[in-house]
C-alpha cells in the first residue's frame, strides 16, 4: 500500500543513537519522511532516510543549506555537539522548529558550572558539596580537595568533551596533586572546572521529553561505563544499559524514582526563569542513589548512547505525534505509551577498544534478529554489496526485549555471541548476578 509522506523531518545523527531514533520515527502511523545528516553512511540510518547526506554535522552552513532546500516539518538533533553549539537556534532563525534545545538552554550540558550552580540558585537541592574555579590558584584547589573533600574527589571539565572530561579520585586521579593538576589544565583549556565530592552509590538514568514545564518520563535505566566485564577497565562511551518492565531499577525506591522525577521537573522550570526561554526536547538526569536519598551527578540535553537503544524501542505512542507536541506545547502524559517490559542492550566493539583501532576495516556480520530483538549500528561501514566492516568506536548495539530482566538478557547474549568477526562486548551487563550486586550495596548503604 502506497502512503502519503505528510510529515518531513530532518534527523541530525552521529551514532546508533540517532538509528533508534530514526526506527522510532519510521514507525510512526503518519509515515514520515527522514532525512538524515551524519557525518559518515550509517548503514542503518540508510535504510530508514529517504535520504542521507554526509559531512560534519558542526558545519551550520552545510546542514542550513540542506535544511532550506528541504523544507522540513521540523528537525530531531541527536548528538551534544551540535546541540551545545547552538544548531537549534541556527535553524529556528531560518524558521524551521527542533526537538532540541536553544544553546543557552543546552548549558544543562555543556557547562557543569552553570548546572550546579541552577539547583542551587533555585534550591533543588541534590547536589553533592561542590565548587567552581576560575583562577589558576593551585594553592587554593589543593586546599579544597584536601580540607572541605578529604580527598575523595571529582573534577570536571566545564565543556563538552565527548564524555571524557570528568575524572575520578582513585579512579583516574590517584592523589590530590594529581587533582590539583587536572583541575588547573581545565582551567587553561576552558576557563573555569568544577571539582564536587566523590558520591558513594548507585549510578542510573531517568530521561523524560520536555516541553517547557510539561515533562514526561520515560523507564529508568542503568549504563555501564567500564570497558571489562566486572565494571573493569577503562570508561567508554558506554557499553550497555537495561531497563526493567516496571520501569524502574531493582535497586531503586519508589522514593528514589519519584524524587529524580521531581528533579527533572524542578530542572526544567527553573531553566525557563534562569534562560526565558522553554526547554523543548529531551532532558537526560543521571544521579546516584545515596544512603540518605538521591544525588544529581549531571544533566544531558539530548538522548542517550546506549540509553536510547533500550527505551525507544518500548515506545507504543506515536513518536511523531510526541516530537510536534514538544515543539507546540501540547506535550503530555496521555501521548506517551511505553510497554511494561525489559530491555538488555549490549554493545558490540572491535576487540581492542578503546584503548586502539587496530581492528578498523575487519568485516563483521550480525545474525538475523528475532522480533524480540533489536539491532542498532553505530561506528560501521557497509560496501555496496552489503559487507559490513568495522570502524574504530563502538560497533552496534544488540537489544533483547522481554518480560523480565533475566530474558532479555539471555535473548541479547544469545545473539551477540553469533557475531561474526573480530568484535567483544560485556557479557555481564543485564545478568542476575550483576543486578545483585548493585542492590546488596544499596542494602548496605542504607542498612535495609
Amino acid at each position: 500500500m502506497l502512503h502519503t509522506l505528510d510529515v518531513r523531518i530532518l534527523l541530525i545523527a552521529s551514532t546508533a543513537r540517532e538509528h533508534a531514533i530514526a526506527d522510532a520515527l519510521a514507525r510512526s502511523p503518519q509515515h514520515p519522511e527522514i532525512i538524515s545528516i551524519c557525518g559518515s553512511e550509517n548503514p542503518g540510518l540508510k535504510r530508514l532516510s529517504s535520504t542521507l547526506h554526509t559531512g560534519s554535522i558542526l558545519d551550520f552552513d552545510f546542514v542550513l543549506s540542506i535544511a532550506k532546500k528541504i523544507k522540513p516539518d521540523f528537525a530531531v538533533i541527536g548528538p551534544d555537539d551540535p546541540i551545545g553549539a547552538g544548531l537549534a537556534d541556527a535553524l529556528q532563525e531560518e524558521e524551521i522548529p527542533s526537538v532540541a534545545p536553544l544553546k543557552s538552554l543546552a548549558r544543562i550540558e555543556s557547562s557543569k558550572a552553570f548546572t550546579r550552580n541552577l539547583l542551587k540558585k533555585y534550591k533543588i537541592g541534590t547536589s553533592p558539596k561542590f565548587k567552581v574555579f576560575t583562577k589558576p590558584e593551585p594553592k587554593e584547589l589543593h586546599t579544597f580537595i584536601d580540607q572541605e573533600l578529604h580527598g575523595n574527589y571529582v573534577v570536571k571539565y566545564d565543556a563538552l568533551k565527548g564524555g571524557k572530561g570528568v575524572k575520578v579520585s582513585g579512579e583516574h586521579l590517584q592523589s590530590i596533586d594529581e587533582g590539583t593538576a587536572y583541575g588547573l589544565e581545565c582551567i587553561r583549556e576552558c576557563g573555569q572546572v568544577v571539582v564536587e565530592e566523590k558520591l558513594i552509590g548507585i549510578e542510573f538514568s531517568l530521561l523524560s521529553f520536555v516541553s517547557s514545564t510539561q515533562v514526561v518520563d520515560m523507564p529508568a535505566v542503568q549504563d555501564h561505563k567500564r570497558a571489562y566485564d566486572g565494571d573493569t577497565g577503562p570508561n567508554t562511551g558506554g557499553m550497555g544499559t537495561y531497563t526493567d518492565a516496571d520501569h524502574s531499577l531493582p535497586f531503586l525506591s519508589k522514593r528514589d524514582l519519584d524524587d529524580a522525577k521531581e528533579i527533572n521537573r524542578a530542572v526544567a522550570a527553573a531553566l525557563l526563569k534562569e534562560c526565558g526561554e522553554p526547554y523543548r526536547g529531551f532532558l537526560y538526569g543521571g544521579f546516584m542513589a545515596v544512603r540518605d536519598g538521591i544525588r544529581v551527578i549531571e544533566f544531558n540535553a539530548r538522548l542517550g548512547d546506549p540509553e536510547a537503544l533500550n527505551i525507544l524501542p518500548l515506545l507504543s505512542s506515536d513518536f511523531v505525534t510526541i516530537c510536534r507536541a514538544i515543539i507546540d506545547g501540547s506535550l503530555d502524559e496521555s501521548l506517551v505509551t511505553f510497554e511494561s517490559k525489559a530491555t538488555v542492550c549490549k554493545y558490540l566493539t572491535p576487540e581492542s577498544y578503546p584503548v586502539s583501532k587496530d581492528q578498523r576495516g575487519k568485516e563483521v556480520t550480525f545474525p538475523k534478529m528475532p522480533e524480540n530483538a533489536r539491532l542498532f549500528y553505530g561506528d560501521i561501514r557497509e560496501d555496496v554489496d552489503g559487507t559490513l566492516h568495522l570502524g574504530g568506536s563502538r560497533t552496534a548495539g544488540i537489544v533483547g526485549i522481554a518480560s523480565s530482566i533475566a530474558e532479555a538478557e539471555s535473548i541479547a547474549q544469545k545473539l551477540c555471541e553469533q557475531v561474526q568477526g573480530p568484535v567483544r562486548f560485556r557479557s555481564d551487563i543485564g545478568t542476575e548476578a550483576l543486578i545483585a550486586k548493585r542492590v546488596e550495596v544499596m542494602r548496605k548503604l542504607r542498612g535495609a
